[in-house]
């Protein structure tokens, strides 16, 4: 278990212009099997030599959400493809989709593929809780997730999912969740990459909180969990971030989940898959 003091907050060197480039700020991306938190849930996993990246929401500003530095696209070199868990603007954000390029393939919950295919890309694959594709050399597994997506209010709502990318190692994606009732079935992981706060003043239904996240790891049985979805953006007027859920994460994986290492990532830094057992 990681040691509470020796968490490693959200990167708070300058960035020139508000953009952070990870490769020069010193995590090692591509330099080895493992993966890169980017902030929120923008996280790029790199497996058996196949490098995806999931909810790129790579940008400073996003509608009225802040964060301290953009993350430049083409720091994270070549990718193999996306995976979007579902349409919320804070998960889908088309300028950093379009940004990394229409031509990769992008893989997002079952009728959400029609956005996508209106701003030109053109290798778009819709999937189902409980379907498998293939994306290089790994397999990603489509899984359920508790939450209720709409890209606008009054709209229809769309599915959320959640994915596990499956080669060497499996490494489970979220996304945006609450506890269900098949999340067992998804273990034995190697990494759990779990959400555990928001960025409001209040988190609603759909959503894991610290202790929630911890509840979740007795389920899944993961080797290693990464938090997400913490200290990266807030509101206009929001209070300071800070690294109170990842904190309250540690503390309650210790006293529900004891064999779980939990494994803080600062925005930016690098967990290679060789680093644990």
């Amino acid at each position: 278990m990681l040691d509470p003091d020796s968490l490693a907050g959200p990167g708070d060197g300058p960035h020139p212009k508000g953009v952070m480039n990870p490769a020069v700020a010193g995590c090692s991306i591509g330099a080895l099997s493992g993966l890169t938190w980017l902030g929120h849930s923008s996280v790029l996993i790199e497996l058996d030599g196949t490098r995806l990246v999931t909810d790129p929401v790579l940008r400073r500003r996003v509608w009225h959400l802040r964060r301290k530095a953009a993350v430049e696209p083409g720091s994270l070199g070549k990718l193999d493809g996306i995976v979007v868990s579902h349409a919320h603007f804070d998960h889908l954000d088309l300028s950093s989709l379009e940004g990394l390029g229409r031509s990769l393939p992008v893989v997002v919950p079952t009728g959400v593929g029609g956005l996508l295919r209106r701003r030109g890309f053109d290798h778009v694959l819709e999937a189902s809780a409980g379907e498998l594709l293939e994306l290089g050399g790994v397999a990603i597994r489509a899984t359920h997730a508790e939450h209720e997506s709409r890209r606008w209010p009054l709209t229809e709502a769309s599915a959320a999912l959640g994915y596990v990318v499956e080669g060497s190692r499996r490494v489970y994606f979220a996304g945006d969740t609450d506890l269900f009732d098949d999340m067992a079935e998804l273990a034995p992981l190697d990494v759990a990459i779990l959400p555990v706060n928001g960025w409001g003043s209040r988190l609603p239904a759909g959503h894991l909180d610290p202790r929630g996240a911890a509840e979740a790891l007795q389920l899944l049985r993961p080797k290693v969990a990464v938090p997400v979805h913490w200290g990266t953006y807030r509101t206009p007027f929001g209070a300071p971030l800070g690294d109170r859920p990842a904190r309250e994460f540690v503390a309650a994986a210790a006293e529900i989940a004891p064999d779980v290492e939990v494994r803080v990532l600062g925005i930016g830094e690098t967990l290679g898959f060789g680093t644990f057992r």
